[in-house]
């Protein structure tokens, strides 16, 4: 059975499980809770690390050197169990390595190492991806937490995301789960997108470039989540249709383009790991105080 630790400060607590490396709870100490709970008849995901690949394969496939391995949705790690490497009051480093069961479908020696850490109303998720092959390593990494929508407190409010370089980034749109590269006119303008249920009847919303480092997911007049991310080009918006959540993910690759190779270093935004080198991706969210 998975297990879970706890990290919490004088403003915040999550609980991360050892599932996945995966949050399980955010909450502020006047009691709120940001985060989707998880419940199946939607979503049974709350914020699951996506690698080796995010998104989909065409036919869940991918090949490596020539060889094709069986490769689901988002990649293995998030139903791998992970194991504790390090905790302190605010924070806790989980790691996953290369084992039979992932060589079976990612002939690499990795280890990937995801890290919730506290720092006052901020919580950072990092993952960091380490080579441990003697050859160059292809990836994608990306994250995919659910907040809720509405946001607590803001029921019937309008809710609205808000990039800070105020661009308006091209979308894309998935044909059977993978990228279909026709750029669609952007739903932002002067970076600003107010957020409606309809939005997501044609599955997520994605943006590959011109999202920028930072973003406001917030409730009109009312609370405000505040994000910035490392190493992460790409952006995707989602909702399971009439789920109350809202998925904000930034990533580093996304899914196989329609129509386009099986080949992992060849898709879109694919991470060239060499032998012995690190990588690091994170995100940052900043919580409102007190209510």
């Amino acid at each position: 059975m998975p297990s879970q630790t706890r990290i919490a400060n004088h403003h915040l607590t999550v609980d991360v499980s050892s599932l996945g490396a995966e949050m399980q709870t955010l909450t502020t100490t006047d009691g709120r809770s940001w985060l989707w709970n998880g419940d199946a008849a939607f979503w049974n995901g709350r914020s699951p690390a996506l690698f080796p690949i995010v998104g989909k394969a065409p036919e869940n496939r991918i090949s490596v050197d020539g060889r094709s391995y069986e490769m689901a949705q988002h990649g293995f790690a998030r139903r791998a169990e992970f194991s504790l490497a390090a905790s302190s009051q605010t924070m806790c480093r989980y790691e996953l390595a290369a084992s039979e069961t992932t060589r079976a479908v990612y002939p690499f020696e990795f280890l990937l190492a995801v890290e919730h850490a506290l720092d006052g109303l901020k919580l950072t998720v990092s993952a960091e991806v380490e080579n441990r092959d003697t050859r160059p390593m292809p990836f994608g990494l990306g994250f995919h937490p659910a907040f809720l929508w509405p946001l607590p407190g803001a029921e019937g409010q309008a809710h609205t995301v808000t990039l800070d370089n105020h661009a308006e980034p091209a979308l894309v749109r998935l044909g059977n789960g993978l990228i279909d590269p026709e750029k669609l006119a952007s739903p932002f303008k002067a970076g600003r997108l107010t957020l409606d249920h309809a939005m997501f009847e044609a599955d997520a919303m994605i943006f590959p470039e011109g999202a920028g480092e930072g973003l406001v997911y917030a409730a009109e007049g009312g609370p405000a989540l505040r994000f910035s991310f490392e190493n992460l080009p790409n952006l995707a918006l989602w909702q399971k249709p009439g789920a109350p959540f809202i998925c904000i993910e930034p990533w580093h690759g996304t899914a196989a383009q329609l129509g386009g190779s099986d080949d992992l270093a060849e898709r879109p935004y694919s991470v060239i790991l060499q032998p012995g080198k690190k990588a690091r991706f994170a995100f940052t969210v900043e919580l409102p105080g007190q209510g």
